[in-house]
């Protein structure tokens, strides 16, 4: 009986502590929550080789980004100038200025005294844009006076009151971003 006495007293003191009867493992995981410097140093060493062979990826990523968000936004440009013309009857005009990298959308000169709601945006850095002109618009640029022009003789597309662009429009709006190593990437 003795024996049996003292072991259990052996058990009862191994599975609970003397203090507040909680058990041991608990009080030991208190005093040991944090993490060791070696396993926070192992978990910063695999996540540097990680970023180190997931970077060149990303980097293309992130350089691609800039050529869709300015892609996106052209076409939304281009749509609202559209809906513009028809809503309002006027003819509008985006217009693209590739030497300075920015383009915009107002009212066809003459029209309107001023256009409050014209919009113009630069291009991004790492972009650039081509425009090639048609046939009509290369004959007419020639015949337009200061009075027609939007900003000075840029290649635009205008947006007549039916919806419809006119002839005079640009045939190709390319933008273009090059890459390392000469790659480029065009909408």
């Amino acid at each position: 009986p003795d024996a049996t006495r003292e072991r259990s007293a052996d058990f009862q003191i191994g599975a609970f502590s003397t203090d507040n009867n909680a058990p041991i493992w608990k009080s030991a995981l208190r005093r040991y929550r944090a993490f060791t410097l070696i396993e926070l140093m192992l978990v910063l060493a695999m996540l540097t080789i990680v970023l180190a062979v997931s970077f060149p990826s990303l980097r293309g990523f992130f350089r691609g980004r800039h050529l869709d968000h300015e892609a996106r936004r052209f076409i939304s440009l281009t749509r609202y100038a559209q809906s513009r013309a028809v809503s309002e009857g006027y003819p509008m005009v985006l217009w693209v200025d590739a030497k300075q990298g920015a383009y915009g959308m107002q009212a066809q000169t003459g029209y309107l005294d001023e256009d409050d709601r014209s919009v113009e945006y630069d291009i991004h850095e790492t972009l650039k844009v081509e425009v090639t002109r048609s046939a009509v618009a290369r004959n007419v640029s020639s015949q337009r006076t200061e009075r027609n022009s939007v900003v000075g003789n840029l290649p635009a597309i205008k947006f007549n009151p039916d919806g419809f662009y006119a002839d005079t429009s640009p045939e190709e709006i390319v933008l273009i971003q090059e890459g390392e190593g000469g790659s480029k990437e065009e909408v």
